[in-house]
């Protein structure tokens, strides 16, 4: 299957099913124009709902109640979910990207929706489903401004999923402290293969950026105005998660600088 059908059919589904059909082998021989998909298809009780202060996740001192780990499963199934279709919206919009790049961005595509089903499993052991909770657009705000792989790559790869590698190891060590050994292995999986989708966008944006730019430069320039820098990062700094991942010793002084400063 080609890229491109594989990510129209990802953005055109109304059933779960559809949304993490993965072809047993896929090809990029025909990637098409640019397209920038402006709103996915969902499943029916799938659809966008507006995110109220009331939706706040559960503090970690409050896991020992299974109904709040399930409230936090299914928001990061929410968010995988998300990180599938802004993939599938990558492969899309930038048909003329490098082979190895759309290669990469199809891989990891794979493994988000690998980590859906990982999530759906813990949802159901603790008595949840998509359609019983809202979703939120989240990632999809951004769209408008991912109009380059560079802008893609600073947006997901080293801000939304570099923040994983402080989130799913907090998270993990609360879901642990109070008995849940399988969401906590869980976390623990999910922060193996983000590490290793954000060495995968540093890599790419130090191929893509301008020469004489900085990561740093390339980085924050690609971020649009309402995406502040300290989005990439959960409540805990791991610095060597993102030492990991490859991230430079230089970005990590200037991102601490630059953040901590402010608080």
């Amino acid at each position: 299957m080609e890229l491109n059908e594989w990510a129209t059919r990802i953005l055109s589904a109304d059933t779960i099913e559809e949304k993490l059909f993965e072809p047993d082998v896929f090809s990029d021989n025909a990637p098409g124009s640019p397209y920038f998909w402006d709103k996915p298809t969902r499943p029916p009780g799938m659809d966008f709902q507006k995110h109220t202060r009331k939706n706040k996740l559960p503090k970690f001192h409050e896991f020992s109640d299974p109904d709040k780990r399930a409230i936090c499963m299914h928001r990061f199934a929410g968010h995988e979910l998300l990180a599938v279709e802004i993939m599938a919206y990558a492969l899309l919009a930038f048909p003329d990207a490098p082979k190895h790049f759309r290669r990469g961005v199809a891989n990891t595509l794979r493994e988000e929706q690998g980590h859906v089903r990982l999530y759906m499993q813990q949802m159901e052991r603790l008595g949840i489903a998509f359609e019983d909770l809202p979703l939120y657009k989240h990632f999809w705000a951004y769209t408008p401004y991912l109009k380059k792989p560079e802008e893609y790559l600073s947006v997901m790869s080293l801000t939304f999923e570099m923040a994983n590698l402080d989130f799913a190891p907090a998270y993990g060590k609360a879901f642990m402290e109070h008995g849940d050994t399988f969401c906590a292995k869980l976390m623990q999986q999910i922060l193996k293969d983000e590490i290793a989708h954000v060495a995968f966008g540093w890599s790419w944006l130090k191929k893509m950026k301008n020469p004489s730019e900085s990561e740093w430069s390339a980085w924050q320039k690609a971020l649009p105005a309402s995406l502040p820098p300290n989005r990439a990062m959960g409540t805990h700094f791991q610095e060597e998660n993102r030492k990991s991942a490859g991230i430079s010793d230089d970005w990590i002084i200037k991102f601490k600088n630059s953040v901590f400063q402010q608080e």
